[in-house]
């Protein structure tokens, strides 16, 4: 990408739009700004998120409000554990054509452009790997006929870090199809006041349309055409790798306490939020402090921790946070 007047016309044009929807989800959502940008991150590459919070922080009211400032189709699934993958997917039912009987598709709420799997931990593995199939493929299987989604498709999926009973967690292959894993923090004392007042009045913010899916999908075009240094990707690479603890850039928390690294899909992803973050600052390129910055949201998820780790409370973020500084140095 070169730096002429169509290239900064292109670039200008794609951090308004990010800007406009930004700013018409913060008419409603309260604060939340890291988590409101970097879900804009991921919906810009076509990657899926994984939001992490304590009930009622805004996760669902988020996802509604990002369908509404696109003029998209929104759907929600409640997981629970009777949940079944036909409630999904859809399924086959008999009727009536013409005097004859036959078996028609049925959509079930996925054929959608934004997804909010709530709770998804609550599912049993057979109706997460459904979902999470659809994630992957975009398309759905059903009686051997193939269904293609809507694009774009979006999953946003929520669960619940407090309560265990009665849930299955996701399986490390199918927490690396989320692009991000976000956690939702609680409002500070002035966002407090800030959400009761928005939400305990007489007048309910008005959303509106300020891009549609196909903006979406262009805007994705732009993040792949961003160019990439091979000194910023050989940062990139060692990163990711440092995260194995046979890796001769592994830090010392990394060889203790981490059993499996980040999988090269980690990689891929911190490239292309790295290329959202260069194009929100103005820049043509990526550069070490995107590579950075992508890199949390990225790996959270990717790094699984041994039992020594688990059973000594260490957080993945820290140690996330070491192999960046090593990296660096």
């Amino acid at each position: 990408m070169s730096s002429s007047p169509e290239t900064t016309a292109t670039v200008q044009h794609f951090h308004d739009t990010f800007e406009k929807l930004r700013a018409e989800i913060a008419k409603f959502m309260v604060g939340q700004r890291d988590v409101i940008e970097n879900v804009l991150i991921s919906v810009m590459c076509g990657g899926h998120v994984l939001l992490e919070g304590v009930p009622g922080l805004g996760k669902t009211a988020l996802v509604n409000t990002l369908a509404k400032a696109l003029h998209l189709k929104f759907q929600r699934i409640q997981f629970t554990p009777d949940l079944l993958p036909a409630d999904i997917v859809g399924t086959q039912i008999l009727v009536d054509r013409d005097g004859r009987k036959v078996f028609e598709f049925q959509q079930g709420p996925v054929f959608c452009n934004v997804l909010l799997a709530d709770e998804i931990n609550r599912a049993t593995p057979k109706t997460q790997s459904a979902l999470l199939e659809t994630m992957q493929e975009k398309r759905v299987t059903v009686a051997g006929t193939t269904h293609t989604l809507d694009s774009p498709f979006f999953v946003l999926a929520t669960q619940n870090p407090i309560e265990q009973d009665g849930t299955y967690p996701l399986p490390e292959a199918q927490l690396d199809r989320f692009f991000f894993k976000l956690f939702v923090p609680v409002p500070s004392h002035d966002d407090f006041h800030e959400i009761l007042n928005r939400t305990g009045g007489s007048h309910v913010p008005q959303i509106n349309a300020v891009a549609s899916g196909e903006d979406i999908l262009k805007m994705g075009q732009i993040v792949r055409e961003v160019p990439l240094d091979t000194s910023i990707q050989d940062y990139l690479v060692k990163i990711v790798r440092a995260t194995h603890p046979t890796d001769v850039n592994a830090t010392e928390r990394v060889k203790k306490y981490v059993r499996h690294g980040s999988s090269p899909r980690g990689a891929q992803t911190i490239l292309a939020a790295a290329r959202v973050l260069a194009l929100l600052d103005g820049r043509y390129h990526v550069a070490r402090e995107d590579i950075a910055k992508a890199a949390l949201p990225a790996l959270r998820h990717r790094v699984l921790l041994s039992f020594e780790g688990e059973a000594e409370g260490v957080k993945t973020d820290a140690v996330i946070a070491d192999v960046i500084e090593k990296v660096k140095a």
